[in-house]
C-alpha cells in the first residue's frame, strides 16, 4: 500500500465514523425528543410523591449527554490531518495487526468498514498506551498477548 493508498483508506474510514456517529446522534435526539414530549403530555406531577415526570426528564437528560459525546467525537474525527502518514502509533494512527485493524480516534467501538472490522479507539485506553510509539515490526505485549505490528499509517 502506498502513500496515496494509505490517505485514501484513512479519509474513507474517517468518513464511516463520522456518518456513524452522525446515524447516532439523529437516533439519540428522536429519543430525547420523545422523551421532552412524554413529560409535556404528561403535565405536572399529581402530587409530591409522584415521579414519573422526573424519571422521564432524567432520562431525556442522559440522552442529551450521549448526543453531546456523539458530537464531540465527531469533532475529534474532524481533527484528524489525514493527509499525514505516521511512522508510528500515535493519535490518527491506523494499525494494523496480525490480530486485528485499529485506528487512534476516539472511543466509538468496533466499526465495520469494506467488509471488516476495525477497532476505533481513544488515545485513553490501556491498548494504546501498549502499543504508544512502536512502529511497523514490533511487537506490542498487552495484557501477556503478543501481537505483532504489520502496518502503521
Amino acid at each position: 500500500m502506498n502513500d496515496r493508498d494509505k490517505t485514501a483508506y484513512k479519509k474513507r474510514l474517517i468518513e464511516a465514523c463520522r456518518e456513524s456517529l452522525t446515524a447516532s446522534a439523529r437516533n439519540i435526539k428522536l429519543a430525547m425528543d420523545e422523551a421532552q414530549n412524554s413529560a409535556n403530555e404528561y403535565g405536572v406531577p399529581k402530587d409530591r410523591y409522584d415521579s414519573y415526570r422526573t424519571q422521564i426528564l432524567r432520562k431525556r437528560d442522559m440522552f442529551g449527554r450521549q448526543l453531546q459525546q456523539a458530537i464531540d467525537q465527531i469533532e475529534i474525527l474532524n481533527k484528524i490531518d489525514v493527509r499525514i502518514v505516521h511512522e508510528k502509533v500515535e493519535f490518527g494512527s491506523v494499525v494494523f495487526t496480525e490480530k486485528q485493524k485499529m485506528f487512534v480516534a476516539t472511543g466509538i467501538g468496533k466499526v465495520k468498514f469494506e467488509g471488516e472490522d476495525i477497532f476505533v479507539i481513544s488515545p485513553y485506553v490501556p491498548v494504546f498506551e501498549a502499543m504508544k510509539g512502536k512502529k511497523t515490526g514490533d511487537d506490542i505485549d498487552f495484557r501477556g498477548v503478543i501481537n505483532k505490528i504489520v502496518m502503521v499509517f
